[in-house]
């Protein structure tokens, strides 16, 4: 699919999407609990229902009562030979893997897209030091045998999601457990996300100085009233086209998150955005807009839009401490270079930053999508801006983490046609 962006933008009141990082969360606990409940996640996308799917395969059920409600019956008794197809979800692969190897199932796990080729083999090395076998160590694999307990020892520094599904399993082993870091943990507001969602399902965890302490033996019980919150990952997309064109205002978020894109709101006003909050309403607006230097270390998913802020953005500006930017879908610091200069930006690339010359006016091209939501809403962004019509590959990506987008996009005065 091909989405079609003229320049010209009217402004208005959107709903933020659904949180996956939540919304994941939540579903994988409630499956481990000993009691069955109701999530409230509003609108599903791509990512929350490879998680579904993975869940079933392990012997989960779920009903629907509403449009916005996913009814939970838990694992019970897991199932054995299961196929569970991630999709294209990191985080789905990554959170189940240590679960199916908790629960003791053989399982055998499949993806789709680039998640065959993301990093896996240092979660993989943890588990089968503790009695998982593996039949490789990337996408398409076998799990089996039963994990054990003891110390987990992993790099901080690749993935917070290996960290997260650790932290799932390790409760219901029958001993206790121990994670250790090696390096500095990145994307510490995901692992902290985690560990609220865990307590609200009556699970403890120990911080200790070198990671977490996991008392075994535990039982998941599912709180009442689960409300997945809104998506401060999707939700940067409106408001930062509110900082390049006119007024945006997004309800259904929370500024007390764990969700460490919630910076987006303080890094459009340091662009020189104005922004304003009204309980769980923001609502940013356009200003002159100067460069700004951006640590991305904790916050790689707001990249590709801060990239397009950026190049409007009056100076040079840069994104750095991205090296894990390129793991994710795409490549995005390769993928926001070429569209950008194709869109007429000054674009410096390096190993782990890029610097970004803005620019007042930019130019209609035809540009790629990359088969990335992210980098498909960052070009539907940068294209409000441009001097003529842009054409957007792989529009369909946006299913992934954000399927109303361009329904959002045109709510709000936005001139897309998708083909």
């Amino acid at each position: 699919m091909e989405a079609i962006v003229h320049p010209g933008f009217a402004g208005g009141i959107l709903t933020a999407p659904t949180s996956k990082s939540d919304a994941h969360r939540a579903l994988i606990c409630a499956a481990l609990a000993d009691n069955g409940c109701t999530l409230h996640v509003g609108a599903r996308n791509a990512d929350i229902d490879a998680t579904l799917r993975c869940l079933e395969a392990l012997g989960a059920s779920f009903a629907f009562p509403e449009e916005d409600s996913i009814q939970v019956t838990p694992i019970g008794t897991p199932e054995n030979g299961g196929t569970a197809d991630c999709g294209e979800s990191g985080s789905t692969l990554r959170f189940m893997l240590p679960v199916a190897a908790a629960l003791g199932t053989t399982t055998d796990f499949i993806g789709s897209g680039k998640l065959p080729e993301r990093p896996l083999s240092e979660l993989v090395g943890a588990l089968t030091a503790h009695n998982s076998i593996f039949s490789s160590d990337h996408l398409p694999l076998r799990i089996s045998g039963k994990l054990t307990a003891g110390c987990f020892c992993l790099p901080g520094n690749i993935s917070s999601q290996y960290v997260t599904g650790l932290l799932f399993a390790l409760p219901i082993l029958d001993g206790d457990s121990e994670i250790c870091l090696t390096s500095p943990l990145q994307s510490v507001g995901y692992v902290d996300m985690t560990l609220r969602t865990m307590a609200r399902f009556g699970v403890t965890v120990q911080a200790t100085d070198t990671g977490w302490r996991i008392p075994g033996n535990q039982t998941y019980h599912a709180p009442e009233g689960i409300r997945v919150e809104g998506d401060w990952s999707g939700a940067a997309f409106p408001l930062a086209i509110g900082a390049l064109c006119a007024p945006v205002t997004v309800e259904n978020l929370h500024m007390d998150s764990a969700q460490p894109d919630r910076a987006i709101v303080t890094l459009l006003e340091r662009f020189g955005a104005k922004v304003e909050q009204d309980g769980t309403r923001f609502t940013v607006s356009p200003a002159e807009l100067s460069a700004q230097t951006i640590d991305v270390g904790e916050i790689p998913d707001l990249a590709p839009i801060l990239a397009v802020v950026a190049a409007c953005a009056k100076g040079v500006s840069r994104l750095e401490n991205a090296a894990r930017v390129r793991l994710k879908e795409c490549d995005r610091l390769a993928a926001a270079t070429q569209i950008l200069t194709a869109m007429g930006v000054r674009v410096t690339e390096y190993p782990d930053a890029l610097e970004i010359e803005g620019r007042d006016v930019l130019h209609g091209a035809c540009v790629e999508g990359f088969n990335d939501h992210r980098m498909v809403m960052a070009a539907a962004a940068a294209a409000l801006r441009a001097d003529g019509e842009t054409r957007i590959s792989d529009a369909h990506a946006v299913r992934k983490s954000y399927p109303h987008f361009f329904d959002d996009f045109k709510k709000l005065g936005g001139k897309a046609h998708v083909v």
